[in-house]
């Protein structure tokens, strides 16, 4: 391969990572487009199915993924944060303590300066923990997970010190919440499109319908900060997969050593990686208090920075997989907050596609996996032809319980960053 990374410098050529992701020929890429489009249409399908089993309209309509969409991008972000820090080789714990940082700033400029400012300055806040994550663990070689751990606590600190300092009482905040920000961000409708999906729903065709109420979640009163995160996805691919700078960011991640050698200056690529980080999951922690709530409450990500992460394990450190397991996410968090029977049909749901998994297994000779999905998928059939609803308590913690389902039986090769989280100094030899 001929991909540079400076001035006269070339990659090693004998990575696997390298061969299959930057020198991939388009049909490979068309022939991963077509197979996650054929995943995501059979996933509407069963749905469709269940739908019309369980006699509900919660499942599949653009409410729903209206809901998902908005749920899952601040997952998306946080996610996308740690694929750019571990592809430069740095483990980053301490997404939820900068996305902690990125609702407290965004709050605060979008409550003086207004909801754009909030956004901006979000950005800033977490890319200034990222900043001192990069400092702890790049120049002084401190452990990656500790150093992860400490700004989780420190943001959170912080913040709370901060809100004590400038709000108070008269302004409607105080040392757990900040005043409501006034203005907003305003929303969008696709021109046409939304109105003839929308029109295509409320036929309710079998399947049609139902792949409708998809797209119309997207084409209808989508925030422009939506539209702006989702944009990032194949901005992120192109910049790591399609770019001399990209390539140089994930050898660090992969051998910085030998990156080393032919001239990438790896220090400083990390920080780049991790200060990235940091302000994409500023980004997602503005998300929630410029888009959703409209103000600053503390604990309000509640634990998003991880399960960014696990997106980050689901998608194999690859942005498109990262926002495939946020949307798992965002779907379950939706559905939680919708019709108790919606929830309790995803158990049939949950039932069929784990039966369609262990008899898939079985053909590959995994009889172990095929026995585990299969007796889980029992458990949901039953579980769901001996009730009629789901005890409160399930549905609130619907989002997490998929998200571990869906990690432990993810079938797919997982590999992460060869040195990620690996201890580098300059001049050093391994």
């Amino acid at each position: 391969m001929s991909d540079h990374l400076g001035d006269g410098d070339t990659l090693l050529p004998d990575s696997a990572e390298y061969e299959s992701d930057v020198d991939a020929k388009p049909p490979l890429l068309e022939s991963r487009a077509l197979r996650y489009t054929a995943i995501a249409l059979a996933g509407v399908l069963l749905l469709s199915i269940v739908q019309a089993i369980a006699g509900t309209t919660e499942l599949t309509s653009s409410g729903t993924w209206a809901a998902a969409i908005r749920l899952a991008v601040p997952i998306m972000l946080a996610g996308l944060g740690g694929l750019f820090s571990e592809r430069a080789g740095v483990v980053n714990i301490g997404l939820e303590g900068m996305m902690i940082a990125g609702t407290w700033f965004g709050a605060w400029a979008g409550w003086e300066l207004g909801p754009w400012y909030g956004v901006a300055f979000g950005i800033i806040g977490g890319a200034i923990f990222g900043l001192i994550h990069a400092i702890a663990t790049v120049t002084f070689a401190v452990d990656h997970i500790v150093s992860g751990v400490a700004i989780n606590i420190l943001a959170a600190g912080v913040v709370r010190f901060l809100s004590v300092v400038v709000y108070d009482a008269d302004s409607g905040g105080g040392a757990t919440q900040s005043p409501r920000i006034q203005s907003q961000i305003g929303t969008f409708d696709v021109p046409l499109l939304s109105d003839a999906f929308n029109w295509i729903e409320d036929q309710a065709i079998f399947f049609i319908s139902d792949l409708a109420g998809l797209f119309a979640g997207f084409t209808t009163k989508m925030s422009w900060v939506t539209l702006v995160a989702l944009l990032i996805i194949p901005a992120t691919w192109w910049l790591l997969w399609r770019t001399a700078w990209g390539l140089r960011l994930r050898s660090c991640g992969e051998n910085p050593y030998a990156a080393e050698s032919l001239g990438v200056r790896v220090l400083r690529m990390k920080y780049y990686g991790v200060v990235i980080s940091g302000a994409l999951a500023g980004l997602g922690g503005a998300y929630l208090v410029v888009v959703q709530a409209g103000i600053y409450r503390e604990g309000m990500t509640a634990g998003r920075g991880f399960i960014g992460l696990a997106a980050l394990i689901f998608g194999n450190w690859m942005p498109f997989g990262v926002a495939a397991g946020a949307s798992v996410f965002g779907y379950a968090d939706a559905l939680s907050l919708r019709q108790g029977e919606a929830v309790h049909a995803l158990l049939l749901v949950a039932a069929i596609a784990l039966a369609i998994l262990a008899v898939w297994s079985a053909t590959r000779g995994k009889v172990t996996g095929a026995v585990i999905q299969g007796v889980a998928a029992v458990f949901f059939l039953v579980w769901y032809l001996l009730t009629d609803t789901v005890p409160t308590q399930v549905i609130a913690a619907l989002p997490y319980l998929v998200t571990l389902l869906v990690l432990s039986l993810a079938t797919q090769r997982l590999r992460m960053p060869a040195a990620d989280g690996l201890r580098y100094r300059k001049g050093e030899a391994v």
